[in-house]
């Protein structure tokens, strides 16, 4: 099975809607020969992940937790804080929510290439699968 590259341009374009095209393409369901059981999806790579666009107020409003399972260990930050720390982050959170949640989606996920200006490298080697 041959695999390519498809490249996105996240330049004001919606995350939700953005998010659900790469969701497509990594698990192959754009392809003729599509089989769940089977890891057949392409690899994606995202730029200008810094000019995402949130709808209303979700900048604000939308809150990423983490929880490194002490009691009181949970950290939580918005949208807003996020895309000033890791605009990446904000895709591949809301690709891995619309991934299918079985022992293939951690090989989907390493075929996600995000990055939040247009530099990107050419040579990008997805043959350690």
């Amino acid at each position: 099975m041959e695999r390519q590259y498809h490249l996105f341009d996240a330049n004001n374009k919606v995350l939700g809607r953005l998010s659900t095209e790469i969701a497509r393409v990594l698990m192959g369901k754009d392809r003729v020969d599509y089989a769940p059981h089977i890891d057949g999806g392409d690899a994606v790579v995202v730029i200008n992940a810094q000019k995402i666009k949130l709808t209303g107020t979700k900048d604000q409003n939308k809150k990423y937790y983490d929880f490194s399972g002490y009691s009181s260990g949970i950290r939580e930050i918005t949208a807003g804080e996020l895309r000033k720390k890791d605009a990446a982050e904000i895709i591949r959170r809301s690709v891995k929510g619309m991934l299918p949640k079985n022992k293939l989606s951690s090989q989907m996920q390493k075929r996600l290439f995000v990055y939040n200006d247009g530099e990107y490298s050419e040579k990008i080697d997805i043959t350690h699968e």
